[in-house]
């Protein structure tokens, strides 16, 4: 199987600090992934990474080129709800890719903003402010503007925190749809129990990659302690470190 990703010796940080250091390993193409590990872990920096919002202090990331072939979403408390925008406004942006930041959006373009709203289940909500929306509704109006984005590899960085469970297992759905049009999907998660269901291949790191693999080989008693015993180890003002041989 082809990767959709290569991370060759990655260490990624701040100011030289490394947040999760010698990552090597493949993320096959087409494969629906977990990425898993402890409070503070390198998780989300692991996806800033991928996108490009870090650059690596060490290593290569081999990711798709162009980075617009990479659809991504950052947690929630990195969006601003109090810009003006309404749910057709964001959902929009998942074109610019079509029709650039002053381009018009067509027809075609509003028929397809539609179906996507359907899709998540917000059929009548493209003039709504983003403001008044519940979390859950919010989250499903970024899972539309990632659809119109048809990317083949996405990002998902706590797509299901704070958000309820009727609106957890719809956009499960969307995202085993992903997997069966063949993209590949890696998620950041918390609930253990939810990676075991539903996620068939598991990334467990503690700032160093700890396993990564079939899920059911990588989420066991021994990984997910030696993860714990490697985060909370770990010295957040550490300098960059030698590779052991």
């Amino acid at each position: 199987m082809s990767a959709a990703l290569t991370f060759e010796n990655v260490t990624l940080g701040y100011d030289r600090h490394p947040a999760v250091h010698h990552i090597d390993t493949d993320v096959p193409a087409g494969s629906l992934t977990a990425i898993v590990g402890p409070n503070g872990a390198g998780k989300s920096t692991l996806l800033k990474g991928i996108v490009g919002e870090l650059r690596p202090i060490t290593g290569r990331i081999i990711a798709p080129n162009p980075r617009e072939a990479i659809a991504y979403l950052p947690q929630s408390a990195e969006v601003d709800r109090s810009f003006p925008l309404n749910v057709k406004n964001v959902v929009a942006m998942g074109l610019w890719r079509e029709i650039g930041a002053f381009g018009g959006v067509t027809r075609a373009h509003e028929a397809r903003i539609a179906a996507a709203l359907h899709t998540v289940g917000l059929d009548g909500f493209g003039k709504r402010a983003i403001g008044a929306l519940s979390g859950g509704q919010m989250q499903r109006v970024l899972f539309a503007r990632l659809l119109l984005q048809d990317a083949p590899l996405i990002l998902l960085d706590e797509p299901f925190a704070a958000v309820d469970r009727r609106t957890i297992t719809d956009l499960l759905a969307i995202i085993r749809r992903w997997q069966e049009e063949g993209r590949t999907v890696l998620a950041v998660l918390h609930d253990i129990d939810e990676v075991r269901r539903v996620f068939p291949r598991t990334m467990l790191i503690a700032r160093e990659l700890i396993a990564h693999g079939d899920t059911e080989e990588v989420m066991t008693a021994e990984n997910l302690f030696r993860a714990r015993a490697v985060g909370e180890a770990f010295d957040d003002h550490a300098q960059l470190c030698r590779r052991a041989a």
